[in-house]
Order: structure tokens, then C-alpha cells, then sequence
């Protein structure tokens, strides 16, 4: 007990002065000097069959190709298929081996504004992935500090998996309460997150190598002769509670409060209490997309701005209702499909859309 106290109040002090010392250090020349340069992780993340199946259950994925094995061999794949949203996992652990880069910055309070997912294949369980990252730019404006990072997730072949671009807003300031929020949060965040290795990134001389070839194109995905401009994809709506944020936070390692804590959440500055995490409310949005369009690994891109959070009350579901448009459909059968996501009747997101291969 006495050296829980111990670790604990250590931690307190070591955030309070990392806090002191970014109020009085100017990070921006350093961040500014590493845009264009690229990086490695260190390890690989092993892609598991049952988290596979964990990660789609807390997404409230039922395609069969995440669940099932002789569904995802008739599908073609030679393992079950990850969710598109899966790589939110690998962005999650590249997001912590950052932080010695961007010195100054504690991205777990970043706010995440845009997020473009580039599908060059699905990942498959037993997948060994690398994550290649890069700022690709930084600029202080409106208050906050705007960045842009690139992840390439590349398999034992260095070829490429998923490109991710992810736009945050970040402040290299503390809040002028941040004394008192550290020592709330202390009492709340996990106490596991000192502990855990972070990862590290390495310099890398060279991008990520381009994909080999156009991806194959599954008998089960809808005919391109089904598909026009203009039709509606059938709505879906789905509910949640608390009890799947946790779920959620848990399956994706996010250690953030303000998810699952309403204290946390209010004393953040979130006056209606407990949100929802923006990457899972992009991961209902790709299954809505992939349950219409019939086999996940025709998703080519997907990407979403985020304006508006997803207050979750503690004692009842919140709901999304999801819709979708198709906008245009070209030659090669490619079409991009405008997605609408309400809450309480307002848009949590300021634009959405997919682009799918059809068959």
C-alpha cells in the first residue's frame, strides 16, 4: 500500500513539473524541423484472431469475415478480416511513441479534428504490421497548435496495409488549472500508464514503398450495374451506453476519462458530461458502409471530420442514426458515398465519405 502511495505521489510530482516546464519552453522551432522526415516503430503489432473478433464486437461489426472463419475463406481471405477501423489500434501506441518527438506536447490531449484512412488491402489475422509515421506539417493558428501525422502500416513485406492521416489540435501550454486537473485525474486514469513502455521510433532514410498493384476485387461486393448516383444506402441506427465506451476504451487501450468518467469529463470542461470516442463513432460509420456494400476489403478510403461529440448520459442509451448518399460512380466502378451521422438531431460530423470499389 505504502509504495502504491509512493508511485502515485511520484507520478504527481513528475507530471506537475513537465507541465511547468512547457509554460516556460517554445517547442515549435524543434516540431518545425522534423516536418518531412520519417519514422519508425521499433516492434511490430501481430494482428490476433480473437482481437479481431473483440474489436468488432466493441464496434458493433457483425460482417461475418470478423467473425467467422469459413465465412472469411468463402470471402477469399485466408484469416478473419479486421474491422477498417482496426488500424486505430496501431495509431493508438504510435500516438504514445511520438511524444519524444514532439517535445513539449502531450497528445493524450490533443483533440483529433480529421482523420483519412487510405485502404491498400484488409488486414488478416497473423498480420505482422509496422507503423512508418511522419508530420507532415505543423502551424500555429486560432489559439492552438495544428498538426498533421502520417502512419503507413506496412506487413513483413514492407508492403503497405493502411495510410493514415490524422489532423489534432494541440496546446503546448498547460490550462491555468492544470494543477488541480492533474490531481483529479490522478485519481482516476489508469495506474498502469507509467509503467507501460511507450515504444520508441526511430529515424527511417526512406517513405514507405507505394502499393504494389490494384487490389482484387471480391465476387461478393455489389455490382457496379446496381449502383448509381443519387441512391439512398438504407439508414441504420445504433445505440450506446456507458457500458460500451468502457468497452470500447478498454478493447482500444484508450486510457482517457473523459469517455467513461463524468467528473473527468466535467472538470475537462465537457458541461454535458461523458462523450463518445471520435474513432468509434467512425468505426459505426464504416460498418454501416461495408454491411451495404458486401465485403469490407472493397472499402479504399474512408475520411471524416469531426465537429460534434456524442454526449452519452449515464442512465440511458444515446443513439446515431447513419445515412448515405451515393454521390458518383466512375468507369472503373470506384464510387464515393457522402455519409450523414446525427445526434439529437445534429450533424456530429462536418464531412464524411467513403470510396468503395464496387464489382
Amino acid at each position: 500500500m505504502a509504495a502504491t502511495t509512493a508511485r502515485t505521489a511520484t507520478a504527481q510530482r513528475r507530471r506537475k513539473t513537465e507541465l511547468a516546464l512547457l509554460s516556460e519552453v517554445d517547442s515549435s522551432p524543434r516540431i518545425r524541423a522534423i516536418v518531412g522526415r520519417h519514422y519508425r516503430m521499433n516492434d511490430h503489432y501481430e494482428v490476433g484472431r480473437e482481437k479481431i473478433r473483440e474489436y468488432a464486437g466493441a464496434v458493433q461489426d457483425y460482417h461475418p469475415v470478423h467473425w467467422d472463419d469459413t465465412a472469411a475463406a468463402e470471402f477469399g481471405y485466408g484469416g478473419l478480416v479486421a474491422s477498417p477501423t482496426f488500424i486505430g489500434l496501431l495509431g493508438a501506441a504510435a500516438q504514445r511513441a511520438l511524444i519524444d518527438l514532439l517535445d513539449g506536447y502531450n497528445l493524450t490531449t490533443a483533440v483529433q479534428t480529421d482523420q483519412v484512412i487510405d485502404f491498400h488491402r484488409p488486414a488478416i489475422a497473423g498480420d505482422r504490421l509496422t507503423s512508418n509515421l511522419a508530420l507532415v506539417s505543423f502551424r500555429q493558428a486560432f489559439g492552438g497548435d495544428l498538426i498533421v501525422v502520417r502512419n503507413t502500416v506496412t506487413d513483413d513485406l514492407d508492403d503497405p496495409v493502411f495510410t493514415a492521416h490524422t489532423s489534432l489540435i494541440a496546446r503546448s501550454e498547460p490550462p491555468e488549472n492544470s494543477d488541480q486537473l492533474t490531481e483529479y485525474m490522478s485519481g482516476v486514469i489508469r495506474r498502469d500508464l507509467d509503467a507501460v513502455p511507450k515504444g520508441r521510433v526511430e529515424l527511417w532514410p526512406e517513405d514507405p514503398r507505394e502499393p504494389a498493384g490494384p487490389p482484387r476485387i471480391s465476387a461478393r461486393v455489389r455490382a457496379r450495374t446496381s449502383v448509381a448516383a443519387g441512391d439512398e444506402l438504407p439508414t441504420r441506427v445504433v445505440e450506446l451506453t456507458v457500458g460500451d465506451l468502457v468497452h470500447y476504451a478498454g478493447v482500444a487501450g484508450d486510457p482517457n476519462p473523459i469517455h467513461w468518467h463524468s467528473g473527468a469529463a466535467e472538470a475537462v470542461g465537457l458541461e454535458h458530461g461523458i462523450v463518445a470516442h471520435g474513432m468509434l463513432t467512425m468505426a459505426y460509420g464504416a460498418g454501416f458502409v461495408t454491411s451495404w456494400l458486401g465485403d469490407p476489403g472493397a472499402l479504399r478510403q474512408y475520411s471524416v471530420r469531426m465537429t460534434s461529440p456524442v454526449h452519452v448520459p449515464l442512465d440511458r442509451p444515446a443513439s446515431i442514426e447513419y445515412t448515405g448518399r451515393v454521390k458518383s460512380v466512375d468507369e472503373s466502378g470506384a464510387a464515393t458515398v457522402a455519409l450523414t451521422a446525427l445526434h439529437q438531431g445534429r450533424k456530429i460530423f462536418g464531412r464524411a465519405t467513403a470510396v468503395v470499389q464496387l464489382s
